[in-house]
């Protein structure tokens, strides 16, 4: 029993792993204070040639665009939708029947938000993205993150 116990818990263990290896895409977090209470929220994805990720306005029946969730925070008021900057390509996708839009090496996600009164607090929610090659595209993944405003 503990034989088959151990070797359920390494494959589990190789698995996943495996999985967390197999994710292309670096994730980089931050704030930039622009003005007093107004600051930048600024998160950044790099990845590798071939990869490449999708824009947040990626057509319905496409691959699953990149999205953002923000947990509410009374201190914290959203200003605006989230930009990206990068460059964007745009190109009919035969496997999805739509024109996709997508990042290869960089793209930077910027929100904007207001601060309710000049204190000390933290930002915090999840994307989710999907990344895809020339062959494959891995499953869309979450990631939850928690940036200090400073």
């Amino acid at each position: 029993m503990k034989r088959l116990l151990s070797s359920f818990a390494t494959l589990v263990i190789t698995l996943n792993v495996s999985a967390q290896l197999s994710d292309p895409v670096k994730w980089t977090f931050a704030s930039a204070k622009k003005e007093d209470k107004i600051y930048n929220v600024v998160i950044t994805a790099t990845l590798p040639k071939p990869w490449h990720i999708y824009s947040q306005t990626t057509p319905q029946g496409g691959p699953i665009p990149t999205s953002f969730s923000f947990k509410t925070n009374p201190l914290v008021v959203l200003d605006g939708k989230v930009k990206e900057d990068g460059k964007l390509e745009i190109i009919h996708d035969e496997n999805f029947g739509v024109d996709v839009k997508y990042y290869s090496d960089k793209v930077v996600f910027t929100q904007t938000i207001k601060l309710k009164s000049p204190v000390k607090t933290n930002f915090m929610g999840t994307l989710e993205y999907m990344v895809c090659n020339d062959s494959k595209c891995l499953p869309p993944k979450k990631l939850p993150f928690n940036i200090q405003l400073q």
